[in-house]
């Protein structure tokens, strides 16, 4: 029996404490990229439930997680090439010109490409815009039109994408078998506690 519900007398899927079905955890997918901190986290909550997991990486990048590494090959790397001046003038900041930056964001729209739902944990600006690299996993969900979940770890909430603004407001559940979830390599106790929580309300 899942915590806070209960079980169906048939042997049925359990139900959460509204009465409504939980989906099985078993049939949904991660993607993210294993990084320290919140992606790592992701990584946790989905092994901890049972969810399956994909981490893309490349090679020689030290990840935190090692369940379900992805390494993408040169090619597939090239396949996602962006321009560093395109990402700078988006995002209002500069990027340093390394290899290293270009196959983390590379990675990351990888990891956007494979959701069908985005989960980010980080800080919204002023101007739309989420701070650090994961600002532009963000941006890039904009651009594929797939539903965008940021949790705002300054103002301690849930904000969705929708119409071309941020809306606040409301606790999001996974939807989608195959979903995001990446953010920041420092999230504090409350986007820690936001990612447990929307892992628990999804499947109990």
């Amino acid at each position: 029996m899942q915590k806070g519900g209960s079980a169906h007398p048939s042997g049925g899927p359990a139900t959460n404490c509204q009465g409504v079905e939980m989906p099985t955890a078993t049939n949904f997918t991660l993607f993210s990229g294993g990084a320290q901190g919140a992606e790592a986290e992701f990584g946790r909550q989905a092994e901890r439930y049972g969810v399956a997991e994909v981490n893309f990486t490349f090679e020689g990048h030290r990840i935190d997680r090692t369940r379900g590494i992805r390494v993408l090959t040169s090619e597939e790397l090239e396949k996602k090439d962006v321009s560093l001046t395109y990402v700078s003038k988006l995002l209002g900041r500069k990027f340093s010109n390394g290899p290293q930056i270009r196959m983390v964001l590379r990675t990351i729209m990888h990891q956007i490409d494979a959701g069908l739902e985005i989960f980010v944990v980080g800080t919204i600006q002023e101007d739309g815009t989420v701070t650090g690299g994961t600002g532009w996993g963000a941006e890039f969900a904009k651009i594929c039109n797939k539903p965008l979940h940021v949790f705002c770890q300054e103002k301690q909430a849930w904000f969705s994408w929708e119409h071309g603004a941020w809306k606040a407001g409301g606790e999001p559940v996974i939807t989608h078998t195959h979903f995001t979830g990446t953010g920041t390599r420092f999230p504090n106790e409350a986007g820690l506690a936001a990612i447990d929580g929307l892992f628990k309300r999804t499947f109990g």
